[in-house]
């Protein structure tokens, strides 16, 4: 209940966010009409409509992509002919004629009054093209839409966002409705009002058509709704909170296990249940395997399960995917071989294990005692020995006196090792739409563009360069040559990147301006000199000497890049 009522603020406060330009002439196009009638149908078309191509447009792929597209054409040329309509009424008599049948009949079933159908389907076209600046409460619904696939949980956020959306058109509807009425008692200027508004309704056509909607508009909404939304998912959304046992006295019950069912396959194993658990000690560990702290977390919790297996400790890793591609069971299969994982591995490609234990983090572990209830958890990497020290006591609750209290030492090489925390001031980057930001210039969304050279100065701003389609997950590659740049400071820098058709990516990467060096990472060589061959996470740079800001730039010598996110260390 708490998502959906986040969907529906985050879609009310688009009535505050300029991304609203561009669609609010077909709106109050209808505002000379009864309401219920005429106002209602085509908010409701217009949410319905949305909703159902956001859903399509986050898990359906290309093919979904480029039917929207189709339908977009089509929304503007019913909503071209109704602005025409309204600006030139010569024009609406001569397409009522007989010659003209489909116009005729579209113009005539829109143009009537309090005609219900005719707005329903001015509501479907303005659905069609309405796209909204994507904020934080948004992009959450977009990723969770894109990581889950199809479901009613995400559809039905999507409609309580568009809802949100429409409750706030509806009073302007009203108000509009009211203001209308009173011009045309006071100046008598119906006609000309009504041309005005079809002259409106003909620039938001033209506007979308140039991107702006998706353009400059969002680039001016960034300082609008997005810190609103923000403070709004601070004040439900407290941030990870770990447990903090006494060192001494009995750890607290949290509750009991919940069922491990739901996974899609489960490696190194047949499924678990809680009851062939019953009397074991167990770490359920959540991670998934382009997430560089769950990589840093790895190596303890393989040590763990190594140390403590003959003493009854069972640990379970349970996969969860963060990107689409990491639902696939053979890419996970693959990770965990290359990984050395020897523990089960639960493969979570629908979320099920994790919603059943309401989690939330990359990584996060949960202790459970031989009773089956669940006596701590931790989220987040670090804190290693507390972690390890709550398993020995609940290996000692349940019998095993002579159990050493010494904690496991692990050597961690490359990517696994721990990260520089005292020295990183940059964060975790999205290049997709959905959870994007700071990027240099606008993203034209689930379309081919070409990005002019981007030179980021300012700490922390990123841009693309070349031909590149960006989705709500990712960046996509369309043609050689394209590059990525971003102004970052930290020891080391990663990306999770990918190839679309499968075949290798080369690539080249520059910090500021020159080969790396000895600052490359394991994925790149001296001259910063690597290639793409799995959907997975590559570290690119291990600086050895000072940190400082530095600007970075991977140049792609192929076609079909897939970027997802920049993650430092």
């Amino acid at each position: 209940m708490v998502l959906i009522l986040l969907a529906y603020a985050g879609g009310a406060f688009t009535i505050l966010s300029p991304c609203i330009l561009p669609v609010l002439p077909f709106v109050f196009a209808r505002s000379d009409r009864p309401f219920v009638r005429s106002g209602l149908p085509l908010l409701l078309g217009m949410g319905a409509t949305f909703a159902a191509v956001a859903t399509l447009a986050a898990v359906g792929g290309g093919w979904a992509v480029q039917v929207n597209g189709v339908a977009r054409v089509a929304a503007m040329v019913v909503l071209t002919l109704f602005g025409l309509m309204l600006l030139l009424p010569a024009l609406a008599d001569h397409l009522t004629r007989p010659l003209v049948a489909l116009g005729a009949g579209l113009s005539n079933h829109i143009g009537r009054e309090g005609s219900i159908a005719g707005s329903l389907l001015l509501g479907v076209a303005t659905g069609l093209l309405w796209a909204p600046c994507a904020g934080p409460i948004l992009g959450l619904i977009l990723t969770a839409a894109a990581l889950k696939g199809a479901s009613w949980e995400t559809t039905g956020l999507l409609l309580a966002y568009a809802a949100g959306a429409a409750t706030s058109l509806a009073l302007a509807l009203l108000a509009g409705e009211r203001v209308f009425s009173a011009m045309k008692r006071s100046l008598h200027a119906g006609e000309r009002i009504r041309r005005g508004l079809g002259a409106l309704v003909l620039a938001g056509v033209v506007a979308i058509a140039l991107h702006l909607d998706t353009g400059l508009l969002t680039r001016v909404s960034a300082a609008s709704t997005s810190k609103l939304e923000a403070a709004l998912l601070a004040r439900v959304h407290m941030g990870p909170r770990n447990s903090n046992p006494a060192a001494t006295g009995p750890l607290p019950v949290e509750g009991q296990m919940p069922a491990l069912d739901g996974a899609v396959e489960w490696i190194n194993s047949p499924p678990l249940t809680r009851a062939t658990l019953r009397g074991k000690v167990v770490l359920v560990d959540f991670w998934t395997y382009s997430c560089i702290n769950c990589l840093r977390s790895i190596p303890y919790v393989k040590a763990w399960a190594a140390k403590y297996a003959s003493q009854g400790l069972v640990v379970i890793g349970v996969h969860t995917p963060e990107f689409a591609f990491e639902r696939e069971p053979a890419n996970v299969e693959r990770a965990v071989r290359d990984l050395g994982i020897a523990f089960p591995v639960a493969v979570d490609s629908r979320h099920r294990i994790w919603d059943a234990f309401h989690n939330q983090y990359w990584p996060a572990d949960f202790f459970v005692d031989g009773q089956g209830h669940i006596r701590a958890h931790h989220f987040g990497e670090g804190d290693e020995a507390q972690s390890e020290r709550i398993i020995q006591r609940l290996l000692v609750e349940n019998g095993d006196m002579a159990l050493s209290q010494g904690v496991v030492w692990v050597e961690c090489r490359g990517a696994t090792a721990a990260a520089d925390m005292g020295d990183i001031r940059s964060g975790e980057t999205y290049l997709g739409y959905g959870r994007g930001a700071d990027m240099l210039g606008e993203a034209v969304r689930n379309q081919a563009h070409i990005y002019p050279e981007p030179h980021p100065t300012r700490l922390n701003t990123w841009g693309l360069g070349g031909d590149w389609t960006v989705s709500a997950e990712h960046a996509t590659l369309e043609r050689s040559g394209g590059e990525i740049a971003f102004r970052f400071h930290a020891r080391d820098l990663h990306m999770v990147l990918g190839a679309a058709d499968g075949r290798p990516v080369r690539f080249h990467i520059l910090l500021n301006g020159r080969p790396p060096g000895p600052d490359h990472g394991v994925d790149t060589d001296a001259e910063g000199r690597g290639a793409v061959t799995d959907q997975r996470l590559y570290q690119l740079v291990r600086q050895k000497g000072v940190v400082a800001d530095r600007t970075f730039e991977i140049v792609f010598d192929d076609p079909g890049a897939q970027a997802f996110t920049f993650t430092f260390g």
